[in-house]
């Protein structure tokens, strides 16, 4: 059985998902966190870095683990452009706090740079991740932006990435490439069921109904 190890980097979360000694790294927050990251990383044998999305705080250390851990990188080809032009698209969101997060985020997307990388692979919906030692599916959760995704690990837990957000509150994301994807994106992690969520930003909760109230 897959065992999640969650690592805070600030207000941004990577997770290391480790089964029987082999492991995936998923996502790699930013600058500054990745002496952090790598430590972690170097207490098992990880054979794949997932990007949840192409969003700064989620890739900014890509280059350099992928250079230090000698693995692949995978990604959704739809956030290809993301990780080449922050900006690439619109942020929208709702409500006060959505308004705060996405003046933040616009402000980061435009200055940080991002190290650049190749991807190795493009993941798509279905995908297995057993040739990297790990029992999970890639579950494609557009919205917050067009190739986000997520991995469903049997029945026990699913990483959302920012399609789902608890940085205030666990609910739908505040910011969003588009808001119709995004409502349908929750309703798929609803159907999963019992399930423990992962959040991109925040503490995992238990799946329950998402519903656009929420945001």
């Amino acid at each position: 059985m897959a065992e999640i190890k969650r690592i805070r980097c600030g207000n941004v979360n990577t997770y290391l998902i480790e089964e029987h000694g082999r492991a995936i790294l998923v996502d790699t927050g930013r600058i500054g966190s990745e002496e952090k990251i790598l430590a972690q990383c170097q207490k098992t044998k990880v054979e794949l870095i997932v990007l949840t999305h192409g969003h700064v705080d989620h890739v900014q250390n890509t280059a350099c683990l992928k250079k230090e851990l000698g693995v692949p990188v995978a990604l959704h080809k739809k956030d290809l452009n993301l990780i080449k032009d922050g900006i690439h698209e619109p942020l929208r969101y709702q409500g006060f706090l959505g308004m705060v997060v996405a003046e933040v985020s616009a402000k980061s997307y435009e200055t940080d740079r991002i190290p650049e990388f190749t991807p190795d692979i493009y993941l798509k919906e279905g995908e297995w991740l057993k040739d990297y030692g790990v029992n999970g599916r890639i579950i494609e959760l557009p919205g917050h932006t067009r190739g986000s995704i997520g991995i469903d690990l049997k029945e026990k837990a699913v990483i959302v990435g920012d399609a789902l957000m608890n940085m205030f509150y666990p609910g739908l994301s505040m910011i969003y490439w588009n808001r119709e994807e995004m409502i349908r994106s929750a309703e798929k992690i609803s159907a999963l069921g019992a399930r423990k969520v992962y959040f991109g930003h925040g503490s995992p909760v238990e799946n329950r109904a998402w519903n656009k109230a929420e945001i």
